[in-house]
């Protein structure tokens, strides 16, 4: 998953969502205890679990029918880099459809899971939270995240996952920037194109049942929402 599901999948904790933002960014084992990022305080002991359950969800995406039909639905020119693009589709349809999401059969948590700013549960006002997370924690982002952070809100990349353009646009800016050696992510926008359809009721399977996977797995932590 990319940042904006792993986000939602998190629920509202604002330390837990801080992990699933930050999953990425963060390699190796996460014993209790964790070292500060920067070698200073030991992590919060919500913000470890936020990277525990971050870890959780891509173990189970990669189990998932819905997204293993995603990733054979694109060209065996970019398979290898399937989960990569399938990731980022997702969140441009999570975003998309942002409205329409509460009452969506299977999304009954989505609402709850979202309430996080007092100016609305609108993807704008999502976003600004989310946002807002990284100038408030900044003192636990990893040294990258801690770079990236101030772009993704000044260009309000979650908000704009919503347009298929971004999209193209990521995965074209990460085969340039993001590897050192020639990469198939490139042109890689133009495979969403090809089966829209397909990847959106792919997406609507997948998410449903995330949804319920994350809020099982918090509930066995003993985490209330």
């Amino acid at each position: 998953m990319n940042y904006l599901a792993h986000a939602v999948l998190a629920g509202p904790d604002p330390l837990l969502r801080l992990g699933g933002l930050m999953g990425d960014f963060v390699k190796g084992p996460l014993p209790p205890g964790t070292a500060g990022i920067a070698g200073a305080a030991p992590l919060p002991e919500r913000l470890v679990l936020g990277l525990r359950l971050h870890r959780a969800i891509d173990a189970y995406a990669e189990t998932h029918p819905a997204f293993r039909a995603s990733r054979a639905r694109v060209s065996a020119e970019r398979r290898r880099v399937a989960g990569i693009m399938v990731d980022l589709f997702y969140d441009h349809f999570l975003a998309r459809d942002w409205a329409a999401w509460p009452t969506a059969p299977g999304f009954a948590a989505f609402g709850h899971n979202i309430d996080v700013a007092p100016a609305g549960s609108g993807l704008a006002a999502y976003c600004a939270a989310t946002y807002a997370l990284f100038d408030a924690h900044a003192a636990l982002l990893p040294p990258r995240l801690a770079e990236v952070a101030p772009l993704m809100a000044a260009h309000d990349w979650l908000g704009s996952y919503a347009e298929a353009a971004t999209i193209a646009l990521a995965l074209d800016r990460m085969a340039a920037r993001r590897f050192s050696h020639p990469t198939p992510l490139a042109g890689g926008g133009a495979e969403l194109l090809m089966d829209y359809d397909g990847f959106a009721a792919d997406f609507r399977a997948f998410f449903a049942d995330a949804l319920e996977f994350a809020r099982q797995w918090r509930e066995r932590e003993g985490l209330a929402d």
